[in-house]
């Protein structure tokens, strides 16, 4: 039966090698990915096959302690790839002794072909397992495609490499040399040209995912703070409004406002403001319920999505959040910056000819509200309300809305407005200590007061701005 020729597939695999490794030089990464360790493990194993194919014609010493030393440095140039991958440090200790292990395992056994085919089949195995304890120990869910190839690579070689030691060390492979061709050394050497491509193309596969998951996550989130973007809250809250206008459900949004965020760039610095933004984001994040979603809705301005909620209680969290920001300043190059934050707050059962452009516009002009009180802002400002007849095609029928004229209400006077989690909502009229008033609208039909809850003192910036 005819064999492969080994020496062809010996120089194959370097070629194989050489290729990728160039390839991958050539790729500059913007941070540190494991790219370059990954090539010079293959730079290595370049060496390791040209010494196997000069096997007679140099030095055993070279042909056999220095290429099988070069194979396992390969090994641990793949497994600190990995860890560079994933940002951990470098496992120098897990690199070295296998390497240092095999050079002196091979030098020992330099005349004896049989023990050195069983100590590839133990030390190489054992370094490709820790590169898959490595891989996997935390699941790789943005690169899972690239992980999972590169497993497969892995996996081959160590099951190729253990049953030629067990057959090495049970005597069913003949021992006559690297160069003489025979079936398993044709399937060994064909394997490891296969195993090279493949485990190189799954850690490249693996950048590429983790890179397509970040421009997911960009395209989806604010940088600077974390939280969700501009589209983000606008397709959640047109998702949200279709689900609770067809379930009758009461749904609410907040416009959070910094206050006097231009005085504090000018003061400050940008990198100040900055970590104001990011302050703020992080109190509105840990103060909200897992169904809740909170995200930059663009400058110093944030929304915030309150599915189930009732206004009453929306006004209630609005107070509690303007509290916390008012409470804990923001610490920021060594001292402290007092912030507040003016919150407009809208909702209430939501009807079929609501659309979720009426909630923003109904927060956004109660936060204006307060900002347009520049010597009391810090406030919050809830709005409500029902037009009793509006014309819909061809016919008359109710449309709910959520601005209208102003009305405040003095600090204390909304206490009795109390979050409620699926509870019946509370009627704004009695919270202000009075029922709704209809007064003529702009355009002629009849509107329902747009009621502001103005629950702030003055702000700590408010006496230094120009």
């Amino acid at each position: 039966m005819p064999f492969l020729d080994v020496p062809t597939m010996l120089l194959m695999t370097a070629a194989a090698s050489l290729t990728m490794a160039a390839s991958l030089g050539a790729v500059r990464p913007g941070r540190r990915e494991g790219i370059s360790l990954w090539a010079l493990g293959l730079m290595m194993h370049t060496s390791t096959y040209v010494l196997y194919a000069l096997r007679g014609l140099v030095s055993d010493w070279a042909s056999i302690v220095l290429a099988n030393t070069l194979l396992s440095g390969t090994f641990a140039m793949v497994l600190a790839a990995v860890h560079q991958f994933q940002g951990r440090e470098l496992p120098w200790r897990r690199m070295a002794v296998p390497v240092a292990a095999t050079a002196l395992l091979f030098a020992f056994f330099i005349d004896d072909y049989r023990a050195r085919i069983v100590t590839a089949g133990v030390v190489p195995p054992l370094q490709l397992g820790m590169v898959l304890w490595s891989l996997w120990r935390e699941r790789p869910a943005a690169s899972l495609r690239g992980a999972t190839l590169l497993s497969v690579g892995l996996v081959m070689e160590v099951l190729l490499l253990g049953v030629r030691g067990m057959l090495a060390a049970t005597r069913d492979i003949p021992a006559e040399g690297l160069m003489q061709g025979n079936a398993m050394q044709s399937i060994t050497f064909m394997a490891a040209f296969v195993v090279v491509i493949l485990s190189s193309l799954g850690f490249i596969l693996m950048g590429k995912d983790r890179s397509d998951a970040d421009n997911r996550y960009f395209a989806a989130h604010d940088a600077l703070t974390g939280l969700v973007n501009r589209r983000s809250l606008i397709m959640a809250l047109e998702r949200d409004v279709a689900r609770a206008v067809r379930l009758r459900e009461p749904y609410a949004v907040m416009l959070v406002d910094i206050d006097h965020f231009k005085f504090v760039n000018d003061s400050h610095g940008h990198l100040a403001g900055d970590s104001v933004l990011r302050h703020v984001a992080d109190l509105l994040r840990t103060r909200l319920r897992a169904q809740d979603l909170v995200g930059r809705y663009g400058g110093e301005e944030f929304m915030v999505l309150l599915p189930h909620t009732p206004l009453g209680g929306a006004l209630e969290l609005a107070e509690t959040l303007r509290r916390a920001v008012e409470r804990l300043p923001c610490v920021g190059g060594g001292k402290e910056i007092p912030v507040t934050v003016s919150i407009g707050v809208c909702g209430g059962p939501l009807q079929p000819a609501d659309g979720w452009d009426r909630l923003v516009q109904g927060g956004r002009r109660g936060a204006v509200c307060s900002q347009a009180r520049r010597a009391q802002p810090g406030g919050v400002h809830g709005a409500g309300g029902t037009v009793p007849r509006a014309r819909t095609g061809g016919g008359l029928g109710p449309v709910h809305t959520i601005f209208a004229r102003c009305v405040a209400i003095k600090k204390g006077q909304a206490q009795g407005a109390k979050r409620s989690w699926g509870a019946t909502p509370a009627r704004l009229g009695n919270a202000a200590n009075g029922p709704f008033r209809s007064q003529p609208g702009g355009n002629g039909v009849k509107t329902a007061p747009f009621v502001v809850a103005l629950l702030a003192k003055a702000p700590a910036l408010a006496s230094s701005r120009a």
